[in-house]
């Protein structure tokens, strides 16, 4: 079975947006955000939809059902984004094409920039792009780490980096394209040593770079786009995001 699939990550409660409602239910420009995502993926050649669900799973499910395209993995606990796509294992087993893994909360994806990824995965031979983008305003947020060379060698929590790795402006966007039989091994591999204790999706490029395969991180993304949905306040500033470009597209 080839072809794109594309995991969403839709575990997550969002305590601070201060509400009982699934995060990415919560309602952008008149549609859950998480809607945005999976037309992102579409966009991009997606041609089957796993969104994993875990915080009020049934609300979720249940608000998604009338998409024929999407299907659903349950992570009942959460240990990581790592543990939340290996609760995708079995639906993926059969797979042989290419994952995009994305969050569920980042409703400004555009389906360009994740098409970019995919055809770099296929034209740079690689097994992995990391969809990457370069900003000042980096707090929280991942550092890419590159070798010498400008080639990609890891990915940092904020929390495990050290203060050179901190200073880093190139952050993960939490976009992966990945040739889906190497992300399970990858999967079977990463290990929750971490100050979190919890398995992360991110260990896995730099288990596939350590195998000896192509590994690309590519900054093809606007940290607009990575724009991960917390607060009241964020959904406001993506709501007029999204309002304009609704009207720059009905010009």
């Amino acid at each position: 079975m080839s072809g794109t699939v594309a995991v969403v990550l839709a575990a997550g409660k969002g305590t601070r947006m201060k509400s009982p409602l699934p995060k990415v239910l919560h309602e952008a420009c008149g549609r859950p955000m998480i809607e945005f995502v999976l037309d992102a993926a579409r966009s991009a050649g997606a041609s089957r939809l796993i969104v994993v669900v875990g915080y009020e799973a049934e609300l979720v499910e249940d608000t998604l059902k009338r998409h024929d395209d999407v299907e659903f993995a349950l992570q009942a606990e959460q240990h990581g984004t790592g543990h939340a796509v290996m609760m995708c294992a079995d639906q993926l087993a059969e797979h042989d094409g290419t994952v995009l893994v994305l969050a569920g909360d980042t409703p400004l994806l555009r389906g360009e920039s994740l098409l970019g990824l995919l055809d770099e995965l296929c034209d740079q031979n690689s097994v992995c792009v990391v969809g990457t983008a370069i900003t000042e305003d980096n707090e929280g947020l991942g550092r890419i780490v590159r070798d010498s060379n400008g080639e990609f060698e890891r990915i940092v929590e904020q929390k495990d980096a050290t203060p050179e790795q901190v200073a880093i402006q190139e952050i993960n966007t939490g976009c992966y394209a990945f040739r889906c039989p190497d992300l399970l091994a990858a999967l079977k591999e990463i290990r929750p040593l971490n100050q979190q204790a919890e398995y992360y999706l991110t260990d896995c490029p730099a288990i596939l770079k350590s195998q000896g395969k192509r590994v690309i991180a590519s900054p093809r993304l606007t940290i607009e786009e990575a724009m991960g949905i917390n607060t009241p306040d964020q959904l406001s500033a993506v709501e007029r995001v999204l309002t304009t470009r609704s009207a720059t597209a009905g010009v």
